[in-house]
């Protein structure tokens, strides 16, 4: 019954805020003189503001999940946009709905190009670490780390193909994919044919990835861990592998499983270089304590949308970027994909390429 409560109150003031957005919409349409039809005005916006929901209903209701991944962007930043336009009008001398209302609105599509841009324009992020470790029989290596590309519908095989295209130049040793590879389902993987581009990446001793918490939300596990089987990327679930006794890579499962393992049962009992995945930051402490030498993560997004970052940084002890942990060199990325809206402000598409030399 609490649930049911809770569930209630959520929805109740996410339709006020939506009432409020299209109140604000309406107030500057009727200004400009092109305000008509009310109740089709209302009926389509709350539509379009519950469109996730109607999406999941039905396949064959796809489009309605793609509007629904706009509306996250139009909802944040409406919303700002139109408090900010009140704030404008009550406090200033300036009470002109109409230039008001259109200054805000030219904002918000200067906003949604430059997010655009910032999502489907990925960067390479570079990285030099040292580390201690005199039984590795390399003494240096690159590795390129990758996370969050939520493959789907949005971030397509042609945002994959230019992920390709960077490892590629990079001429890694290791290429390191740290969950949430699909948005969910890897039916849209399967069927766009996106298998054919992942097969692509080059790296002297393979590539690896991990689970995420959207792999675990699709429910298609084995399906998806076969899908990259298949695309040359082995996923590793609380399992760790000795690379030529060079060093060694450990794929943790992801915090949303409540069975994974602890990370000290997985470690091997040899001086080498020990490189870890774990999809969600969520503790540095243990994995510092346990002799890792690189822990890299996901998830944050780095919030992907400002001001979301602020949130991010409470809740994570390092939710974007690089920082050394005692011995540890920690890593956490904010994506190559996106979730949701296909937009960045405040963060941008990235992989990092890592250059690692071994004292």
């Amino acid at each position: 019954m609490a649930k049911i409560s809770i569930g209630v109150l959520i929805v109740g003031i996410y339709s006020a805020l939506t009432f409020y957005l299209g109140w604000g919409l309406k107030q500057w349409l009727e200004a400009m003189k092109w305000f008509h039809f009310p109740v089709l005005y209302w009926l389509v916006l709350y539509i379009i503001s519950f469109s996730v929901i109607i999406g999941r209903i039905h396949e064959s209701l796809r489009l309605f999940s793609v509007i629904g991944n706009y509306w996250m962007f139009i909802f944040e930043y409406g919303l700002l946009l139109c408090v900010t336009a009140q704030i404008v009008l009550w406090l200033t001398p300036l009470n002109n709905i109409r230039l008001v209302g259109s200054v805000a609105v030219m904002v918000f599509l200067i906003l949604w190009i430059v997010g655009s841009y910032l999502a489907y324009s990925p960067v390479v992020r570079p990285l030099t670490i040292t580390m201690d470790k005199k039984d590795s029989e390399l003494s240096s290596m690159r590795v390129v780390v990758a996370s969050d590309f939520h493959l789907g519908v949005l971030s397509n095989k042609k945002h994959l193909q230019r992920f390709i295209n960077l490892s590629n130049e990079a001429k890694p040793d290791v290429v390191f994919l740290a969950g949430d590879i699909v948005d969910d389902d890897p039916k849209w993987f399967v069927q766009e044919g996106m298998a054919d581009v992942m097969k692509q990446l080059t790296a002297t001793y393979g590539v690896y990835g991990v689970l995420g918490n959207h792999e675990y939300y699709g429910k298609k596990i084995p399906a998806f861990v076969e899908e990259m089987k298949k695309a040359g990327v082995e996923i590793l679930r609380d399992e760790t592998i000795l690379i030529d006794n060079a060093f060694i890579i450990t794929g943790q499962e992801d915090i949303t499983n409540k069975e994974r393992q602890q990370l000290d049962a997985l470690k091997l009992d040899e001086q080498l270089p020990w490189l870890v995945m774990n999809h969600t930051p969520d503790d540095l402490t243990t994995p510092a304590q346990v002799g890792v030498d690189l822990h890299m993560s996901g998830h944050t997004h780095r919030g992907q949308l400002w001001p979301n970052q602020y949130i991010t940084a409470r809740v994570f002890e390092l939710d974007y970027g690089y920082k050394k942990k005692g011995q540890m060199h920690t890593l956490v990325s904010s994506g190559f994909g996106f979730w949701g809206p296909p937009m960045r402000i405040g963060s941008r598409s990235e992989l990092w390429v890592v250059d690692i030399t071994f004292q």
